[in-house]
């Protein structure tokens, strides 16, 4: 707590400095909304600035949702305002500010389409930026992002304080896995890793961190909520995106996608397809100097992936708006591979287990939305309901040679998911500072796991029995409600808010009562925003979340298996509770932005891995999971876009966390001389383990289609409850070259040219252990996308649950 405060002063005396602004005084300020000429709808997030005569930018900023802006620190005489959005014709005019007419309302502004624009279906920007909003940061992906690889999960790794497992597909935030992951503001079914390789990196329009948020969210998910939002066309006429991928080091993976849309008059029908293909080799090793024994891992896993969406949007009239879409998710996979176990000094007891996995899936999601417009602008009531279906298989086959007493053996594992949620949501704008939301969810989950092996198991004597069946059931019901009350005045913005939620969670392990736990809970949130002048903002808030108990903690049924390791759930995990304080700042410049924060947590429960010596085999390790006492984390983050010349811009982050880590592990008190249960020592861990991420995305056009970037990345040092994993850094190269008129684009990139992306570790517990991981990360990808149709922006949004943000921060200047 002590290096919290610190932080916390060392972060306030840094930036105390921007309460004035140096370079300007209080002189004037502009207000005005903006309006489609045509459609006579305001037009959100539209940028608009002040600039003298020259040319050069005075100041500036964009249209909130209502599409109003205001504008404040004009200084004293002649300025020219220019209003600009995609699609349409840039607005200019000349204001002057002068004694008595320091305040000047420049009433409703109507933006023209631009004819000359209407063939440029999907625009999307050269460069990503990131902007600091009241509640989360925005990722506006740009070309750069979206040529990075030809998947979400290739592209997280370049966004601040994100990291993704390239193995297992496993993402953090702010190095915690507890965060969860939302496409359109929607839970998935599908594991996240999965879903992370089929959504084309193309189809990406922005990727919103919600580090904090409010109580109008669903409050799962210590780190957060990472959300990532699809492009929808709902231009005029006919639309559409096609692109295609290859990637290739040892393997080949190859992507393919295709977005549509058409749209005429009151309807709007979209939909797209997206297919992924790949092989990737995975192997490493672990070696025990104890015993001088090493494990040798080597795997290949095949995917294929095809994810289906189609939907209708009806415009009833100006009031009523009916939505309705699908996702079919199909996956099938396979992963073969060998480990083998060497005792270098006892060759009689090497053993070699051959593996081979085969998976399927189906995922379905039907989604249904009405939304009521009342007279008054900003006010309405929508209503969503959501199915969202997943029913999986696997077979996996365990095959034995050398000194291993198991006999061959196959497991069979099916899963049936069901997830419901059907939301109401309320907002009010009470009057132009003030806004009321309330809303009650029911989400409704089960899913039911048949578990079945004709392989052999230790009963409690320590004899060999045919491994029992499992049956799994696991439900859990949330109903909730939620109110939000916000308030504007002057330069302060404050939001209040409030959530309860009353839970039942019921687990049955072949039909008998394994867990059973309801509770009553309510989530407050909070947040204040200050902005002394247009060039810096500052926020502080609060919030408070919950991180249930994922499928694979509570799961009974052996989720992976190697000859020394096998990882079980535990079915009476509880909820672990974290009360978040962040406090951020942004500071507007010229050509660019730049935002610090720094936040804590104080952890409830903690829920964290426990490792413990098999008592059948005093050489193997069992890994779960379990809940200890309270711990808390801290940290501060830093990231900015800039650009320096015409020719080269840079996105650029830094975050350093501390988090206080608790488990229980078990070790041998004799390992290397013939131990017995009783050489068994459990202990209690505590870890304080501090790292730190950064990195750069460097742009840089060559000419008016060819432009060259370049990534790099550093890890840390990360000390975890088993082991110390060592820094890691790599770096990409790419570039791009926009073709037909800036209707196609052709992207080349070299991924980790140095080959250095690897895991590698050194343990101590439960035994002294050294190890190494290595996967196809020096790979060259080439893609390939297209845009066709004509149309520009011109329908409502579909909406994106729990959009809640407010425009400010971040900066284009």
């Amino acid at each position: 707590m002590k290096q919290f405060y610190l932080l916390l002063a060392l972060f306030i005396g840094l930036f105390s400095y921007a309460g004035v602004d140096p370079d300007s005084e209080i002189k004037g300020k502009i207000s005005g909304k903006v309006i489609d000429k045509a459609l006579q709808e305001p037009i959100p997030y539209v940028t608009v600035a002040v600039k003298k005569p020259t040319g050069e930018i005075i100041t500036g900023g964009v249209t909130d949702d209502d599409g109003k802006f205001t504008i404040e620190d004009i200084p004293e005489g002649k300025s020219v305002v220019t209003i600009q959005f995609v699609g349409y014709k840039v607005y200019t005019t000349n204001i002057e500010i002068q004694r008595g007419n320091r305040n000047i309302d420049m009433g409703d502004i109507m933006l023209e389409e631009d004819i000359a624009a209407l063939d440029e279906v999907t625009v999307v920007a050269e460069r990503s930026t990131i902007q600091q909003k009241l509640d989360r940061k925005v990722i506006t992906v740009g070309k750069d992002l979206q040529t990075a690889g030809p998947t979400a999960s290739d592209i997280m790794n370049n966004l601040p304080s994100v990291n993704v497992d390239q193995q297992t597909g496993a993402i953090s935030l702010r190095g915690n896995q507890n965060v969860r992951v939302m496409v359109d503001g929607k839970l998935s079914n599908v594991p996240v890793a999965q879903l992370l390789r089929q959504i084309p990196s193309t189809s990406i329009k922005q990727i919103e961190l919600i580090t904090n948020p409010s109580a109008k969210y669903n409050p799962e998910g210590m780190s957060g909520i990472i959300n990532i939002v699809l492009h929808k066309n709902v231009n005029v006429g006919f639309n559409g995106n096609a692109s295609v991928g290859l990637t290739y080091e040892e393997q080949a993976k190859f992507n393919s996608s295709i977005d549509m849309n058409y749209r005429n008059g009151k309807i709007n029908l979209f939909g797209n397809w997206g297919h992924n293909s790949s092989k990737n080799e995975n192997f490493g090793h672990i070696f025990r100097p104890d015993d001088n024994s090493i494990q040798m891992f080597d795997f290949l896993d095949d995917s294929r992936s095809n994810l289906l969406k189609a939907g209708i949007d009806f415009y009833l009239n100006d009031n009523h708006t009916f939505s309705f879409f699908t996702n079919q998710n199909f996956f099938d996979g396979s992963t073969e591979g060998g480990t083998d176990i060497i005792y270098y000094d006892d060759p009689m007891f090497n053993q070699l287990q051959d593996f081979r996995q085969e998976r399927d899936n189906l995922s379905s999601q039907y989604n249904f939305n009405y939304k009521l417009n009342f007279d008054k602008e900003g006010h309405n009531i929508e209503l969503e309901a959501d199915l969202n279906t997943f029913n999986g298989e696997e077979d996996a086959l365990f095959a034995f040679s050398g000194a291993s007493l198991i006999n061959d053996y196959m497991d069979f594992v099916d899963t049936d998911r069901e997830r419901v949620t059907v939301n109401l949501d309320y907002v009010n704008p009470l009057n132009e500072t003030t806004k009321l939301e309330i809303g009650a969810e029911a989400r409704l989950f089960e899913t039911e796991l048949g578990y079945n092996s004709t392989g052999q198991s230790f009963d409690s004597q320590g004899n060999l029995i045919p491994t029992p069946s499992t049956d799994f059931d696991y439900k859990r019901d949330i109903y909730s409600a939620y109110v939000t009350y916000g308030k504007s005045f002057d330069k302060w913005s404050v939001q209040l808010g409030a959530r309860v939620e009353t839970v039942e969670v019921k687990a049955d392990t072949n039909s008998v009562r394994a867990f059973s736990n309801d509770y009553l809970q309510v989530y407050p949130s909070a947040f204040v925003t200050y902005t002394p002048t247009e060039a810096n903002q500052f926020q502080v808030s609060y919030s408070r979340r919950v991180d249930r108990p994922g499928l694979d903690q509570v799961n009974p049924i052996r989720e992976w298996s190697t000859p020394l390791i096998s990882s079980f759930g535990n079915t009476q995990l509880e909820p672990q509770f974290t009360n978040s304080i962040e406090l951020n700042y942004t500071r507007n410049l010229k050509k660019g932005s730049i935002t610090g924060g720094v936040f804590y947590r104080a952890i409830e429960d903690e829920i964290n891995r426990a490792v413990f010596v098999d008592r059948t085999d005093l050489s193997k390790v069992i890994l779960t999971f379990d809940n200890f006492d309270n711990t808390d984390a801290y940290g501060i983050e830093l990231s900015s876009n800039y650009r320096p010349t015409n020719w080269w811009s840079f996105n650029f982050s830094f975050d350093l966390y501390n988090q206080t880590q608790k488990g229980i592990t078990e070790s041998l008190n004799n390992p290397g001389n013939n131990p017995t249960v009783n050489d068994i020592i459990r202990e209690t861990v505590e870890v304080d383990n501090t790292a730190w991420n950064l990195r750069m995305f460097n742009n840089f056009k060559a000419t008016k289609n060819l432009t060259f970037s370049a990534f790099g990345f550093y890890r840390g040092r990360n000390q975890g409850l088993q082991f110390e994993v060592e820094p890691m850094y790599f770096v990409n190269l790419g570039a791009r070259y926009n073709l037909w008129e800036g209707r196609g684009t052709l992207s080349v990139n070299y991924n980790d040219i140095f080959d250095t992306m690897k895991f590698q570790f050194d343990g101590q517990r439960p035994f002294r252990q050294t190890g190494e991981f290595n996967w196809e990360s020096n790979t060259v990808y080439v893609g390939l996308s297209y845009r066709f149709g004509g149309g520009k922006y011109r329908a409502k949004s579909r909406k994106r649950r729990d959009n809640d943000e407010k425009s400010g921060g971040g900066g284009i200047f």
